[in-house]
């Protein structure tokens, strides 16, 4: 299946150059990237433009002004779906999530097993021995339980930002409805599932180090009990009742 590797890009400067040289060689042989720069006030969107001057495969998609993590999905999401890919690997500009394993994760949807899969930090322990602080990891245990018992669902954890979707999900779900912000991947999560579609979850290392996130962990933390309270109000079931009949409509 073909498969185009979606790169969100934020204060990357440093560190995308090497993301793009991590990739597995099949991305380059037979896939695509598209690095969506959005309006990082450093020299990210240099560093993307020769990129993709340099590589064939890779595409650099410029916001004039700042859309958040979701936003900038949705841009790198919607030009992969329009120019034909199938499979859609989203890959932080920061590393952190092991580029090296972005066909791995593919797997299950090549072998017809699902539509979505998360490279989860919390299976086989990836994410205590890759040196994720406890300030982070306790709040993220914490957070799931809760968002497993609303949902429905039994994720080893909603939070990783690893995540691959198809090109069939994306047709079913209105994946551009959705928050412009880091709460984008849980709620593909919870759309899938609302869908019938149980996200596979696959064991990743991860790493940290001494580079500061753009994520706040309190207001983030905030924007997640959001997210649960429109679940329960039925927020995203009516999302995808009417991005359903206008399909059957179409």
């Amino acid at each position: 299946m073909k498969k185009a590797v979606i790169i969100p890009s934020f204060k990357a400067e440093h560190t995308l150059a090497g993301v793009i040289d991590t990739l597995p060689d099949g991305i380059a042989r037979e896939g695509a990237v598209f690095i969506v720069n959005d309006a990082s006030p450093d020299e990210t969107g240099k560093v993307a433009d020769q990129l993709a001057e340099k590589h064939g495969h890779v595409t650099a998609l410029h916001h004039a002004k700042n859309r958040g993590y979701g936003g900038a999905l949705k841009t790198g999401m919607r030009a992969a779906y329009d120019a034909g890919w199938e499979i859609m690997i989203i890959v932080h500009s920061d590393g952190q999530y092991a580029p090296d394993m972005a066909i791995r994760l593919c797997e299950p949807i090549e072998r017809g097993e699902t539509e979505i899969v998360q490279g989860s930090r919390m299976l086989g322990g990836g994410a205590r021995q890759g040196g994720m602080p406890l300030t982070r990891y306790l709040p993220n245990k914490v957070l799931t339980t809760f968002e497993n018992l609303v949902v429905g669902t039994r994720m080893a954890e909603f939070h990783s930002g690893y995540m691959v979707y198809s090109r069939k999900l994306l047709e079913r779900v209105p994946f551009e409805e959705l928050q412009d912000n880091y709460n984008f991947d849980a709620e593909m999560i919870i759309m899938a599932h609302l869908a019938g579609i149980r996200c596979a979850e696959i064991p990743i290392p991860t790493r940290y180090d001494d580079e500061v996130s753009s994520l706040s962990p309190i207001p983030y933390g905030l924007n997640v009990l959001r997210m649960m309270g429109r679940f329960v109000a039925g927020h995203y079931r009516s999302l995808l009742d009417t991005h359903t009949a206008a399909d059957q409509a179409a």
